[in-house]
């Protein structure tokens, strides 16, 4: 009667073993590693709500270039009604274009200048040196929105950083200047103007770097997938085959 009972409990499975759980250890390390290398290479790119200028690729000296005035909207009551970008008259752009947006007319300011002031192969005598975005009726940039303000021009200067200074106003009259110099190893001001880094020739190297980084880092991940299920795979308890 009792060995009857017996068979009959139902079986339960025996804990882990210690030595199951020792190998696993090392398998979960490793993913932990995998994982915190591929955000590592994952580029990242600030957040911080901005005024900034960006490119289509990499700017380069004495080119041409599309400049994309990215405009946040950072008031939670009043909306964003104009964008005024100052661009360089020490060295001044022979050739401005501006992109048509929807619901925004654009003026163009030039300078005439005291002396000519010579751009590559050209002296010029006037130049644009502000570009005024201003929204009409029912298109203001309204809280939690932004707009995309693109420019053509060239030739670009020299290589380094080339600043543009951006003023924004808002429809309660609040105006905030994008003007305040950025101080490389130093915090970040309050209202840093659109800074723009200019290559001095065009970076084929740079750009094979960047792309073989983006392999290595989905190379990476899937390792760390494989890892973390063959981890998972161990970690399930097993039936008795006796």
């Amino acid at each position: 009667m009792h060995a009857v009972l017996r068979h009959a409990l139902p079986y339960t499975h025996p804990p882990a073993e210690p030595e199951r759980r020792g190998r696993l250890r090392p398998l979960r390390g490793l993913a932990i590693v995998v994982s915190a290398l591929v955000l590592a290479l994952i580029p990242v790119t600030g957040a911080s709500a901005h005024v900034k200028v960006r490119t289509d690729g990499t700017p380069v000296a004495g080119g041409y270039a599309t400049l994309r005035f990215s405009v946040p909207t950072e008031s939670d009551s009043a909306s964003t009604v104009s964008l005024a970008v100052t661009l360089p008259a020490d060295h001044p752009f022979s050739s401005v274009r501006v992109k048509p947006q929807p619901g925004w007319t654009a003026k163009l300011t030039e300078t005439k200048f005291d002396q000519p002031v010579a751009v590559g192969t050209m002296n010029l005598t006037e130049a644009v040196t502000k570009v005024t975005w201003t929204a009409q009726p029912g298109h203001a940039l309204g809280p939690d929105e932004f707009g995309e303000f693109a420019l053509s021009v060239g030739p670009l200067p020299a290589a380094g950083e080339l600043r543009l200074p951006a003023v924004q106003r808002y429809s309660d009259g609040t105006v905030v200047r994008w003007t305040q110099h950025s101080t490389p190893g130093a915090d970040e001001p309050e209202h840093p103007a659109p800074t723009l880094t200019i290559a001095a020739t065009a970076p084929a190297e740079s750009e094979a770097s960047t792309n073989t980084t983006a392999v290595v880092a989905i190379v990476l991940g899937g390792i760390a997938v494989l890892i973390a299920l063959a981890a998972l795979i161990r970690a399930r308890p097993r039936g008795d085959h006796r």
